[in-house]
């Protein structure tokens, strides 16, 4: 059993004692298990709060005020992705992460979402659904760009020039390409999409050597606009 099947051991309050985002918090892990069948709606929300004894009134509340942006639908699956987020956070530690190099933190990130997602593939693949209507993509590219933006930094990148942009973008695209993989993937313990993770990853890298090549090879040459603008205005 992998780590992620471990967790919830539920030390949390009574619901009756929770706060409106904790209400979600709870919720979050419980709904792709109801999502899978009722599809990501208010239905796969009640069951969720039947199953958490939380007051259906409560649980609906939580959503109608909560800072989460977009339909219910889009809130729902928001709420499921941070609750993966987090426990993608909680599982590797970085102590765990600081003895691995870069690209086994990546690596590792990434295998460890689809472990997460792995019980709820269904519910996965009615998520990307939702994400690809029309009215859902802006949003939903925004949702893999902060997942992104979450892996890098617990690997340990502390970009903030263009390489900040650049890093996210690319995984941030990966990371749906091998999502579309893993849906559809009928090989024991996801075997191929493992393999589809390791092929991506060696673009990552590969694409990292020859920009940081690049810029060596560039960094020490003329300034175009600084010799046009001596041009203009030569040094006295």
């Amino acid at each position: 059993m992998n780590q992620a099947k471990q967790h919830l051991q539920d030390n949390s309050p009574s619901p009756d004692d929770m706060t409106l985002d904790e209400i979600i918090a709870f919720l979050a892990p419980k709904l792709p298990a109801h999502a899978a069948f009722d599809g990501w709606n208010e239905d796969c929300l009640l069951s969720a709060a039947d199953e958490a004894a939380v007051d259906h009134d409560i649980a609906k509340l939580a959503f109608e005020t909560s800072d989460i942006k977009g339909s219910l639908a889009m809130q729902l699956v928001q709420s499921w992705i941070g609750y993966v987020d987090d426990e993608m956070a909680r599982i590797l530690t970085p102590e765990k992460l600081s003895a691995m190099k870069i690209r086994e933190r990546i690596t590792a990130l990434l295998i460890t979402r689809l472990e997460i997602a792995e019980p709820h593939r269904e519910a996965q693949r009615r998520a990307i659904s939702v994400m690809a209507l029309p009215g859902n993509i802006r949003l939903g590219m925004k949702i893999g760009w902060n997942s992104a933006d979450i892996m890098w930094k617990l690997a340990g990148d502390t970009a903030t020039d263009y390489n900040h942009y650049t890093k996210r973008a690319i995984l941030s695209s990966i990371y749906t390409a091998i999502l579309m993989r893993f849906i559809n993937d009928d090989s024991e313990n996801f075997a191929e999409t493992r393999a589809f993770v390791d092929r991506r990853i060696d673009n990552v890298m590969q694409f990292e050597k020859a920009k940081a090549g690049f810029l060596s090879r560039t960094e020490n040459r003329p300034s175009l606009s600084r010799f046009i603008g001596r041009l203009r205005y030569p040094e006295k």
